[in-house]
């Protein structure tokens, strides 16, 4: 068993966090983004060597631990379907909080059947000679974890739509997710104040337990559109929690990779909440999407023009630049890849083709470029509104496939609509704009989209891998 100031120690946890940094820098970039998972993954992998050693002969637990858990994590993987993705970034986000909810339960749990000067003596060198900051450590990791855990499993059940997507409200909720607020800080500063009393125990049970509760209450009242924002937010959290973790069991591996979740959740919460143009507050707290409409938002009008494959094709055969939007409904077609097939048949054609990605498309932040990645599309071709709205009136086809809200130009033209104020790719500024979808449904947010009536749209109605294949086919007819 080595101790935890061991050299060989110290040097194996800043290789693990050296590599968790360059891996996470290479996730800036669909062309290395898998290897810098795979770098991360061996970052990982060496912290448990390190840990394994710190544990001595006990270390055969935490093998099992991680053969198990990886056994898990490759069959979950592999088998989960690309529209399933979101849900399981989800559940992981919450088995992250999970796990450093149980490691703060069961480190106040040994210190309080050990007692103050035993615990603090097996924390080690570096110990922090008081014990309520011990304590508020242990607290604070406790109720993260359980924000994150709970908060993850209601955002997943509302991504999977085994519950409404909508805001569940009640009348009171604000009152009493203050109520459930105030009695988890009363309970965390009565254990962080007096750790060594008998009571001490059943506040830090409060504090899960009513953690628990305010995960669920916190997130239940955030619509669908928002989940992308939550999905990252939560990131931020487990990663705090994480961090905590360290502090509390003094891993300094811990304390780095938490630090690094946490922070670039963070960071992108952000850079969602600018691509919404809304504040987090307003995210967490507006109900968003609560109803179809706002009741007061201009209905939208006109008339369909439904639109033959075959008349597509010869719209997209006369096209000199094509943009795809690709949004939530390609990944529920799968049509990706026929995607990517038809844009190199339309390259061959002569055409300059762009897929425009949106950073809320889809129900998790970078879905489609996952997805878009997974075809091969090349790197150089994705593109961001930002790139594309100063020129788009001069694209002769918008091809929009499954996307809804961030192509809904209510955003700019009704300041009554739930979405007015956020940034959208102006598809209906092109010259001719086909949308593929199934149905005239709204998008996630409910809202109604007037960009189906727009004189120079054409809506190509079916499933979108299926409405792809047969223009793929036109275009190999000839």
């Amino acid at each position: 068993m080595f101790a935890p100031d061991h050299p060989l120690i110290t040097t194996l946890y800043i290789v693990a966090s050296a590599l968790f940094i360059v891996g996470l820098k290479m996730l800036n970039r669909a062309a290395t983004a898998r290897r810098g998972n795979l770098i991360s993954g061996v970052g990982m992998l060496t912290a448990i060597v390190a840990t394994c050693l710190l544990a001595g002969m006990k270390f055969h637990w935490i093998l099992l631990g991680a053969v198990v858990g990886s056994a898990i994590g490759a069959v979950a993987a592999s088998a989960v379907k690309m529209t399933a993705m979101p849900e399981m970034v989800g559940l992981f986000n919450g088995f992250g909080g999970l796990a450093s909810m149980l490691v703060a339960w069961a480190e106040f749990h040994k210190w309080r059947a050990e007692g103050w000067a035993a615990y603090h003596q097996l924390l080690g060198p570096g110990a922090p000679d008081s014990p309520r900051f011990t304590a508020a450590a242990i607290a604070f990791t406790a109720l993260v974890g359980a924000v994150t855990f709970s908060g993850s499993v209601v955002a997943f059940l509302k991504l999977a739509e085994w519950i409404t997507g909508r805001p569940i409200l009640f009348r009171g909720q604000r009152l009493v997710n203050g109520l459930i607020v105030l009695t988890v800080l009363a309970a965390a500063g009565l254990v962080t104040v007096r750790p060594e009393a008998p009571w001490a125990y059943g506040a830090f049970a409060v504090v899960m337990v009513v953690g628990l509760l305010l995960g669920v209450t916190s997130v239940i009242p955030i619509g669908g559109a928002d989940m992308p924002v939550v999905i990252s937010l939560l990131n931020s959290y487990s990663g705090v929690a994480a961090a905590a973790a360290g502090f509390i069991i003094l891993n300094n591996g811990l304390i780095v990779a938490g630090s690094l979740v946490g922070a670039s959740g963070l960071i992108l919460t952000n850079i969602m909440c600018k691509a919404m143009n809304r504040s987090l507050g307003n995210v967490l707290f507006s109900g968003f999407g609560a109803t179809e409409s706002s009741g007061e938002a201009a209905a939208a009008q006109g008339e369909v023009k439904p639109i033959s494959v075959e008349d597509a094709y010869y719209i997209l055969e006369a096209a000199r630049s094509v943009v795809f939007v690709p949004g939530y409904g390609m990944a529920v077609a799968q049509a990706q890849h026929v995607v990517r097939e038809l844009g190199q048949l339309l390259e061959k054609n002569g055409a300059e083709v762009k897929y425009c990605i949106h950073p809320v498309a889809g129900r998790m932040p970078g879905h489609m470029n996952v997805l878009l990645a997974e075809a091969n599309v090349p790197y150089e071709q994705l593109v961001e509104p930002g790139d594309v709205n100063p020129t788009i009136e001069n694209v002769d086809v918008a091809i929009v496939i499954g996307a809804n809200d961030v192509v809904n130009p209510a955003a700019r033209e009704d300041p009554k609509s739930p979405l007015w104020g956020m940034p959208i790719i102006n598809v209906d500024q092109a010259r001719t704009c086909i949308v593929l979808k199934r149905s005239m449904r709204p998008g996630f947010a409910g809202v109604e989209n007037p960009l189906f009536f727009k004189p120079n749209t054409r809506m190509l109605f079916g499933d979108a891998k299926a409405s792809v294949s047969a223009l793929v086919a036109e275009f190999k007819a000839e």
